[in-house]
């Protein structure tokens, strides 16, 4: 399964390189994130703040379509320590223009976990992203997104059912 989505993930950039109308740019920003239990969790959960930030390169399908993958460190999951969640991600959004400045973002997201691993929690975790952007000026943008975990955080043996879910808000710049 793995090998099947790395080899998705790399097809994907490696058709997107082929463009012509493609642009690359960075994000970054404030991350709210929190788990979501399978019933009464063990642990207090509070949500974590904290920040994210990334790459991504734009490649327009059509007018009013774009693909945009992305690769982005975000630091998500729970305040207390135990439940830090860092991940190198790699979402891939389809974009769509609602108007010159707004666009919606719908997409499938891979992650890998940096920090603490071998523990309980799994090192892989597949989400959902949805979100959008405006364009202030050519370059520069604001966005938001929300991200909900598809897979629980933890491994089967441990018993407990947890998604991770985190509220993205931040800038870009566009090259």
């Amino acid at each position: 399964m793995k090998k099947i989505l790395l080899l998705t993930l790399l097809f994907v950039f490696c058709i997107a390189g082929y463009s012509q109308s493609g642009t690359f740019g960075v994000r970054g920003g404030y991350n709210i994130s929190n788990l979501d239990f399978d019933g009464t969790p063990s642990m207090e959960n509070k949500h974590r703040n904290s920040f994210y930030i990334g790459f991504f390169a734009d490649y327009r399908l059509s007018n009013g379509v774009s693909l945009v993958p992305e690769l982005q460190f975000s630091a998500e999951g729970a305040k207390e320590e135990k439940l830090h969640l860092d991940y190198i991600q790699a979402p891939i959004l389809f974009k769509f223009n609602l108007s010159k400045r707004i666009r919606f973002g719908v997409g499938p997201q891979m992650g890998w976990k940096v920090y603490k691993l071998n523990d309980e929690v799994r090192d892989l975790a597949f989400s959902g992203v949805g979100g959008f952007d405006f364009k202030i000026n050519e370059v520069l943008f604001i966005d938001a997104r929300y991200t909900y975990g598809l897979t629980s955080i933890f491994n089967e043996s441990y018993g407990i059912e947890a998604k991770n879910t985190n509220i993205q808000i931040g800038i870009g710049y566009q090259f």
